[in-house]
């Protein structure tokens, strides 16, 4: 009788040494290469602080007041409006007739409750609105939309319709 013997073979090594150095490598080109996106959150221009209080007495109707609340409702002069309807209300108050659009402000107020998101489209709404009125003043002055003008023309353009909006501290409505 033979005896099968079954041979054994030993699992053939793997010599994972260099193994580190290529996984540092990877990492080190991956963050070398990669972009990390930021958030720009909202572009403004930030007025100088000034150490005392600035108290402006403004007419009432020169000021624009639009509240967002903590339920994201939107009002505008304590009137509920859509979002829709923020252009057309800011270019009517602007547009005044007899008043200089140097001295309209828009207010702009909102709560600690009211979402990030809904505060973006309210002050969108609001860009829009003076974007709005710069092309008609490009238009009607240069014979051409306002984002098509010059730096100094749009400049012109801004001196004539200035984008006012005060922000005021975040309140509990």
């Amino acid at each position: 009788m033979s005896t099968l013997k079954k041979t054994r073979r030993e699992a053939p090594a793997v010599n994972a040494g260099s193994m580190a150095d290529i996984a540092f490598l990877l990492l080190i080109f991956f963050l070398v290469t990669t972009t990390i996106v930021e958030d720009k959150g909202v572009l403004v221009r930030l007025p100088e602080w000034v150490p005392d209080d600035v108290v402006l007495d403004m007419p009432d109707g020169d000021v624009l007041f639009v509240m967002v609340n903590k339920f994201d409702k939107l009002l505008v002069e304590d009137d509920e409006v859509a979002l829709a309807q923020v252009p057309g209300l800011l270019e009517a108050h602007v547009r005044e007739v007899g008043v200089d659009p140097r001295t309209r402000v828009v207010s702009l107020t909102h709560d600690r409750g009211t979402t990030y998101a809904a505060y973006l489209q309210v002050y969108d709404a609001l860009k829009k609105g003076y974007h709005t009125l710069w092309d008609e003043f490009a238009v009607a002055e240069y014979g051409m939309r306002y984002d098509l003008l010059s730096k100094a023309e749009q400049t012109a353009v801004r001196r004539v319709i200035p984008m006012v909006i005060s922000e005021a501290e975040p309140t509990e409505i």
